[in-house]
């Protein structure tokens, strides 16, 4: 899962480098943001730090 999102930011970060339009560039940017925080969160779900469970 990691790897994908790994290689899904890569790919928004190309598309922002070619990006000249500045509503074009911040819907990359909000894409960008989100995948970055959910590759994050994966990672944290691996080391065991956050726990998915909803609270009793």
């Amino acid at each position: 899962m990691t790897y994908e999102l790994e290689q899904q930011i890569e790919e928004l970060r190309a598309e922002m480098r070619n990006a000249v339009d500045p509503c074009e560039r911040r819907q990359i940017e909000a894409e960008l943001d989100l995948a970055q925080a959910e590759l994050t969160l994966a990672i944290a779900e691996m080391d065991g730090c956050v726990d998915t469970e909803p609270p009793f």
